[in-house]
């Protein structure tokens, strides 16, 4: 039996979708593409590794918000 992450499907879904080129995206589909993106980071975020990119985004803002005092 096949079993299918859902956040794994949905990381491919956006890498598909974000390679085309803009100009031929319209509203609808570009909606489309932020309310997978938005779904895909609900279902990473409660995982290890979300939590871990999650800390890493933390620390970089963090390191940007000092260098620039």
């Amino acid at each position: 039996m096949l079993t299918i992450n859902v956040a794994v499907l949905l990381a491919v879904i956006v890498f598909l979708r974000l390679r085309r080129r803009t100009e031929a995206r319209s509203r609808s589909d570009e909606k489309m593409t932020v309310v997978i993106v938005l779904a895909l980071g609900i279902l990473i975020a409660p995982t290890p590794a979300g939590q871990g990119i999650a800390d890493f985004l933390g620390r970089l803002a963090s390191g940007i918000t000092q260098a620039g005092r």
